[in-house]
């Protein structure tokens, strides 16, 4: 779990990344529930930038929301090149990738044989 200066559940924490990403113009905005396949987080959130620049936004803006609201990312990866990004926030992992590099490596496949209960969000 991330650090937090107050208890925010995965649910919101999700909810507000989904916002971030929505608000930055995010492209095809995935949410996946993990939880029941892995122990690592509850959700995944994929996104997708139209360029290096609009990758950075992204994440920026989620970096900035999840600090606004009490929240400080456990990591940030990816920033060199801002291709794929990945901001782990403990209980939600956030991918923004550039299209190219989302189709390429089609993380929504890999995680395809997730449990019946388990939806996409958006």
């Amino acid at each position: 779990m991330a650090y937090t200066e107050h208890e925010v559940s995965a649910d919101a924490l999700r909810d507000q990344v989904l916002e971030s990403l929505d608000e930055r113009k995010g492209r095809d905005i995935v949410a996946l529930a993990v939880g029941k396949v892995t122990d690592i987080t509850d959700y995944m959130v994929i996104a997708s930038g139209t360029s290096n620049r609009h990758v950075k936004a992204l994440v920026d803006q989620v970096v900035e929301d999840a600090k606004a609201s009490g929240t400080l990312p456990m990591g940030v990866e990816g920033r060199e090149t801002n291709e794929w990004v990945l901001v782990d926030l403990g209980d939600v992992l956030v991918h923004v990738m550039q299209e190219k590099s989302r189709r390429f490596y089609d993380l929504e496949r890999l995680w395809s044989e997730l449990p019946a209960d388990s939806e996409s969000l958006l």
